[in-house]
């Protein structure tokens, strides 16, 4: 018998199967999907199972043995199979990045470890108890080891609560005792049995449209607004999914908002819920995987890469916060889990689930085409009430020194901890300060490698670039010209903070941003301490601004609003709308009134007076308006070509051809822009340069767009990389 094995090499066009020969050892062991090891050349290199078959391959060469089975238990099923053709196809990617992608790294192809599993060690009789008994009655000399038998009789112990390991050591040398091993999870949770909310009218109804076709793939976009207990209805699903006896995947946009998501679910599950995402240790993983593919949970709940996990009675897919740009992957293979969800569902035949206060346009533009079916909460539930809005002009505050807080802000901030209510600060930008140079020559701190300013992080005082990780100390004497005159402008969190206990020292303040949360749990522990209130001022960029509920925080203050409306992209209005509705609705989530205040230097900008009367219609209105005049999506599909290269002028030249190539081959009424620099021209001494495709209905795209990666493939100088569907440009 033989194998057709996929293997990952360096050679990027290398993405076929090789056939090898399975030993007679192997055979009834064997199946599609494993990970095996094989030689290729003078090393063996790991590779996938694709396909178990009698045919010798022909040609005068020798066939290869298969060297070894390096995972049996924990394999690629047959729809994960397919899936990776799916995104080879979808997104250009090779298969085998497709298949490595799908998995944890304790089980991708180039890792040789078998499991990761975590094993106890026990302590256990070995022997009859006549002839246990009859060593106690004739051992007279250690006392110790007669009471560690006695122990062992009533049941195993652990060995490490074994004091003595010398009496442990002689009991094993006569065979008395033996060492026992199990393998055990470390992750465990039961159930609490808390008592499930009533329903209201509203998410009763959502429940039961879901509920009707519960067996038939379709997607709903539930659109509800903050508070209104979209995961109440979520929990509800999974319960009728549990029911039919299948399974369900929760997706969430943001590792900070597993904490409570999953904790509401282990609530109302307990141990039929395993948990996904990159901040668990590897062996976590393995064990979540593991439950997973050995069903034996039947709800997953995770960030992107859970929708990946091998569920096999797959009932339902929910993508809570379906707007988020977090559910695209930025590097290859650039897949959106939205179309792998699609994917899922349809090859199960059951419903896809979309859930956000704030619907992307795409989603709003095909559930008023009734492409997907449209579901509404309009209410908060219980007595809660959306937060009353006030926008702030800081051009007059500036004017008054107020850089950071405005007078406004200021106030209210000190009148709801005087209530002993909780205050949430939005910065979406990290650090201290943004720009540093010289006043007296000019110089500004640049990163070397990246187009780009670096940023100033005081805890450490350091410079950093947040593209390459370039990093130096910051010194207050000039470079350029020797000076004494380097200061800092700009924000970030780390400033914000500083004021912050400036203005309020007898207050408890923390910050949650990408530097206070890198280490394993971190972002457990904040959550829990401001659920215990034990902060009462919380600061951080945007992993804040989503789907936590926590009923202490009254008055919300958005430091800059200005932030992400003057990124220079076709979606910073939409985003930004996103962004300060969502951190909006964290505001007043229980019985307590809550407040916003938005600073701004544009008051009368129209997306955040949307934001301020909680338009999102009027807003997805004036949106969808813009992208049609431009020819944006949903109105036009994108295709993103970055050709990128060290030498800058190969870059430039080589981006030329490419546009040339496509305009040559595309029908007239599809539009190609470019090449142009890309926003960020230079990352880590690389030059980007850009061209973009804007096309209705072009039924040759994909075959012209492959030929030209062909074309770069073996290209050691100039890189292409194809972006379908592109949320940035």
């Amino acid at each position: 018998m033989y194998a057709d094995v996929l293997i990952q090499y360096g050679v990027k066009s290398l993405d076929h199967t090789f056939t090898y020969h399975i030993p007679s050892a192997f055979i009834g062991q064997l199946d599609k999907g494993m990970k095996v090891s094989v030689p290729f050349g003078k090393q063996n290199i790991n590779g996938f199972v694709l396909k178990i078959h009698d045919n010798a391959p022909t040609g005068d060469y020798e066939v290869k043995d298969i060297t070894n089975i390096i995972t049996k238990e924990l394999k690629l099923n047959d729809e994960l199979l397919q899936l990776g053709y799916y995104i080879k196809n979808r997104t250009l990617c090779t298969l085998i990045s497709a298949y490595q992608t799908m998995l944890p790294t304790s089980l991708k192809v180039q890792n040789n470890k078998e499991n990761y599993d975590l094993m106890l060690t026990y302590v256990k009789i070995n022997k009859d108890n006549q002839t246990v008994d009859e060593y106690i009655k004739n051992n007279k000399r250690s006392l110790k080891q007669n009471e560690l038998l006695e122990q062992l009789k009533k049941g195993r112990i652990l060995k490490k609560d074994i004091k003595s390991k010398s009496c442990l050591n002689r009991l094993i040398e006569l065979d008395l005792v033996a060492y026992e091993y199990e393998s055990v999870y470390r992750i465990n949770k039961s159930s609490l049995d808390k008592d499930k909310p009533q329903l209201t009218d509203e998410q009763k109804n959502a429940c039961d449209t879901v509920k009707k076709r519960i067996n038939e793939y379709d997607t709903y976009l539930l659109h509800g607004i903050t508070g209104s207990g979209k995961t109440e209805v979520y929990m509800h699903l999974c319960e009728e999914v549990i029911k039919e006896d299948k399974c369900g995947i929760m997706l969430v946009p943001e590792i900070s908002l597993t904490t409570q998501i999953v904790h509401r679910f282990y609530d109302r599950f307990g141990s039929d819920v395993a948990i996904f995402h990159s901040n668990l240790s590897e062996g976590e993983k393995f064990d979540e995987y593991k439950k997973i593919m050995k069903g034996e949970v039947h709800i997953v709940v995770g960030t992107r890469s859970a929708i990946f996990t091998p569920i096999k009675k797959l009932g339902l897919i929910i993508i809570d916060e379906e707007h988020s740009s977090n559910y695209k992957q930025d590097n290859m293979p650039r897949y959106h889990a939205l179309d792998i969800a699609k994917w899922r569902c349809e090859y199960h035949n059951c419903p896809l689930v979309l859930g956000s206060a704030t619907p992307s346009l795409e989603s709003m533009a095909r559930a008023s085409k009734n492409v997907y079916k449209y579901i509404a909460l309009t209410k908060r539930i219980g007595t809660s009430k959306l937060p009353s809005m006030e926008i702030v002009d800081m051009a007059p505050e500036f004017k008054k020194r107020n850089m950071v807080l405005s007078e406004t802000l200021q106030l209210e901030i000190m009148a709801t901890l005087e209530r002993h209510e909780q205050v949430m600060l939005l910065l979406n930008r990290r650090g201290f300060s943004t720009i540093i140079n010289c006043q007296s020559c000019g110089f500004t701190y640049k990163c070397p490698h990246c187009d780009i300013t670096l940023t100033y992080h005081k805890t450490s005082n350091h410079l950093r670039c947040h593209y390459c990780g370039y990093t130096v100390i910051k010194s207050d004497i000039c470079p350029e010209c020797g000076e004494k005159a380097i200061r800092d402008f700009g924000l970030g969190t780390e400033k914000v903070e500083q004021t912050l206990k400036e203005l309020y020292p007898s207050y408890r303040i923390v910050r949650m941003d990408a530097d206070t949360t890198s280490k394993k749990g971190s972002h457990e522990d904040i959550i829990k301490g401001i659920e215990n209130l034990e902060y009462d001022i919380i600061v951080g960029t945007q992993m804040i601004s989503k789907g936590l509920d926590f009923p202490k925080v009254t008055l919300v203050g958005i430091i800059n609003a200005d932030e992400s409306l003057n990124i220079p992209d076709f979606r910073s209005g939409e985003n930004t709308f996103s962004l300060l509705s969502q951190v909006s609705g964290r505001a007043g989530r229980a019985d307590l009134k809550g407040k916003v205040i938005i600073q701004t230097f544009n008051p009368d900008n129209k997306t955040l007076n949307y934001v301020l009367k909680n338009d999102y219609l009027g807003n997805y209105n004036y949106e969808m308006d813009i992208r049609k005049k431009l020819k944006y999506p949903p109105y036009y599909y994108l295709v993103l070509l970055r050709i990128t290269s060290k030498n800058y002028e190969m870059a430039s030249k080589e981006s030329i051809k490419v546009a040339n190539y496509l305009r040559k081959q595309i029908k007239n009424e599809t539009i190609c822009l470019g090449p142009t620099t890309a926003n960020m021209f230079k990352i880590n001494n690389v030059f980007r340069f850009q061209v973009i495709i804007k096309y209705r209905r072009e039924d040759n795209l994909f075959d012209i767009i492959s030929e030209l990666d062909r074309q770069y493939i073996n290209n050691k100088d100039v890189n292409l990389e194809i972006d379908v569907d592109p949320l940035r440009i």
